[in-house]
């Protein structure tokens, strides 16, 4: 990433709210990657490799958002692992506070994409530690499409409506 680019990423985290299309999505997302990467004390620098590549499939090649996805998590990573007023209890509050209010982000939690995340991991225990995140997020998924099916619906009809 060239400087141009570290330039426009610095502009964009500090007006992202204004500038970035779906920016509460972007966010969603890189408080489930961040949640998975934290609670490995040991995880690789890969890990932002895989989620550039997740990021790319989520957003059809769009490299752009596939790298601010990938900053975002960094940030977030960062500000955990830096004790800055954040850890894996709030980000766990977040996210359930988040799917209380957008219940259509729980279509964002993709199980199958965040195991390639864990499969980097190395420690038996931080692996079943992330599992028991893993089994945490598809019963929180599980139970917000059940409950909320008609405000999703809703939500869903009035986005498209919207675009």
């Amino acid at each position: 990433m060239g400087l141009t680019y570290r330039l426009k990423h610095h502009f964009f985290s500090a007006f992202r709210e204004l500038f970035i299309h779906h920016h509460g999505s972007l966010e969603f997302r890189s408080k489930i990657f961040t949640l998975l990467i934290v609670s490995n004390e040991d995880a690789p620098i890969e890990v932002y490799d895989v989620i550039k590549n997740i990021g790319m499939k989520i957003y059809k090649n769009d490299e752009e958002r596939a790298n601010l996805l990938m900053l975002s998590t960094q940030e977030m990573v960062k500000k955990v692992q830096d004790n800055n007023g954040l850890d894996i209890d709030t980000l766990i509050s977040h996210i359930q506070k988040e799917l209380r209010i957008i219940p259509r982000y729980a279509k964002k939690i993709d199980i199958e994409s965040l195991q390639s995340i864990i499969r980097l991991t190395k420690d038996k225990d931080s692996k079943a530690y992330q599992n028991n995140i893993l089994e945490f997020l598809q019963t929180l998924k599980d139970d917000i499409l059940q409950n909320k099916k008609s405000q999703i619906a809703e939500d869903e009809e009035h986005l498209d409506s919207k675009y």
